[in-house]
């Protein structure tokens, strides 16, 4: 974690900016003929405090940005409060000649919100010195994570293209990142199974464990088969293991285990659930009743 921690704590901004300086105001000492041949990454910006004040307007996104969605409630809400108690925390930008605007490194909701909230200016904390494409990513992987976590296939792929571009192993990736070695092992398992199913992993109707436990079928058509009956069968993990285990050693599948039932009787409500598939729910509740009954008289005995 070594080299996150150093572009993590990087970044204050240049004696460049000058002390004391402000948004609009020509520094002192400097004529307007000079003003206007300051370098492009510099004008329009205000230093604040240990951040510079940069207009919305003058910030773009990363297009290696791992997160490829964002939720409109969520930002919604954010750009509310931006409006009402203003920005508590700047955003990470870097610089890019090219584009002639500053990246956003990290904080692109906020980023987001903002334009939405129609601020005019974002206070920001400059990336001073070069850094990598693989680096940021790692930057802002970490960033995500801490903050509203990514889509389970969207950070599978910042999972790979981490290890594609450093060579590095599935252990590698998650020493950097502090993260659980289980959990990048089973992200990426999930990137050998076809769209429909990391569609559902992405949904949120089949859980990561049970994807990975997918994954170690051979061929798409038979992990989408097997998805979604685990789907439809409302499986849990242990159980989609039994049944991919079954389905490898071409054996009979397990019973699925049937979805809970509910009985209102008006001044009462009896529910009945399986631990696993088995007797069906007119024999459980006949055995219900003949246990009450046995209560029953028990209680009627222990009363007299």
């Amino acid at each position: 974690m070594a080299k996150l921690d150093d572009f993590k704590s990087a970044g204050q901004i240049g004696a460049s900016f000058g002390a004391g300086a402000t948004a609009g105001a020509t520094p002192a000492g400097m004529d307007l003929g000079r003003a206007t041949a300051m370098p492009a990454r510099l004008q329009g910006i205000a230093k604040d405090k240990d951040a510079a004040v940069i207009p919305v307007d003058r910030i773009v996104r990363d297009e290696d940005q791992p997160r490829e969605e964002f939720d409109a409630d969520a930002l919604g809400r954010l750009a509310e409060s931006l409006r009402t108690r203003g920005q508590l925390q700047p955003i990470r930008v870097r610089w890019d000649e090219g584009r002639g605007a500053y990246v956003v490194i990290m904080g692109e909701r906020r980023w987001r919100a903002a334009a939405l909230a129609g601020l005019p200016t974002m206070r920001c904390v400059i990336q001073d010195g070069p850094a990598t494409a693989e680096e940021l990513l790692a930057i802002q992987l970490v960033e995500n994570a801490l903050r509203e976590d990514l889509k389970p296939i969207e950070q599978a792929k910042a999972y790979r293209r981490l290890m594609d571009a450093n060579g590095w192993s599935g252990g590698r990736v998650a020493r950097e990142l502090a993260v659980d070695p289980s959990v990048v092992s089973r992200a990426l398992a999930c990137l050998e199974l076809p769209e429909s199913v990391q569609a559902m992993v992405d949904d949120g109707t089949l859980a990561v464990r049970s994807a990975a436990e997918i994954a170690r079928l051979d061929g798409p058509e038979l992990q989408a088969q097997v998805a979604e009956a685990a789907e439809q069968g409302g499986l849990k993990r242990d159980e989609v293991a039994e049944l991919v285990a079954a389905v490898k050693a071409r054996r009979p599948a397990p019973m699925a285990r049937p979805r809970a039932v509910v009985f209102d009787l008006g001044e009462g409500v009896v529910k009945v659930t399986w631990r696993k598939a088995g007797p069906s729910a007119v024999q459980l509740l006949r055995r219900a009743l003949k246990e009450a009954q046995e209560r029953e008289k028990l209680g009627e005995a222990d009363a007299a």
